[in-house]
């Protein structure tokens, strides 16, 4: 869904073991710049904007901020961030951006609380993860017709108002059937 209504996408390629899908949609939509997550460090500052639990939300993008918690995911996954920017269901699938407004993960999931609560006897609070933008730039890649329309990733330190001007047109809410 956008700004301006439903539009009809389809699965261009899928990434099954990092749950994660290029999909083509029509119309003509703004492309957010994606960053190497090599060059990710831990507590380095980072941003969302997504659609969390719009059933109770709302459908209006919400923004969160956080920090790189770890340069690993769950039991030391390489191919996630652990971020404190709260996220939830609804935000999946969603840009995390660092502080040039570039996308430098995919957020996928939060550490559940049933597991944790069992493993622990404790609520986890604020520990999420997105998947790095290295698998993404991946399966791009592999793809020249569209890796070569990516806009270059930004430098420098934007406000979060540049960053969220500069992102909003390009975050859609995916709505499966």
């Amino acid at each position: 869904m956008t700004q301006t209504g439903k539009v009809k996408a389809k699965i261009v390629r899928a990434d099954t073991a990092n749950d994660i899908a290029i999909l083509k949609a029509e119309g003509r939509f703004t492309a957010i710049p994606l960053e190497n997550s090599k060059t990710v460090k831990l507590g380095d500052a980072v941003t969302t904007i997504g659609f969390p639990n719009p059933e109770i939300q709302g459908f209006s993008p919400k923004l969160t901020k956080g920090e790189i918690g770890s340069l690993f995911g769950i039991q030391d996954d390489p191919r996630h961030f652990q971020i404190s920017a709260p996220i939830q269901p609804g935000n999946s699938g969603g840009p995390l951006l660092n502080a040039s407004g570039n996308t430098i993960g995919t957020l996928v999931s939060r550490l559940g609380d049933r597991v944790t609560l069992k493993a622990t006897g404790m609520l986890p609070q604020n520990v999420n993860y997105a998947l790095k933008s290295a698998y993404v730039l991946a399966m791009i890649e592999a793809m020249p017709d569209i890796s070569d329309k990516l806009p270059k990733p930004r430098s420098g330190v934007l406000t979060t108002d540049e960053i969220v001007k500069g992102t909003e047109p390009a975050i859609v809410m995916v709505l499966v059937y």
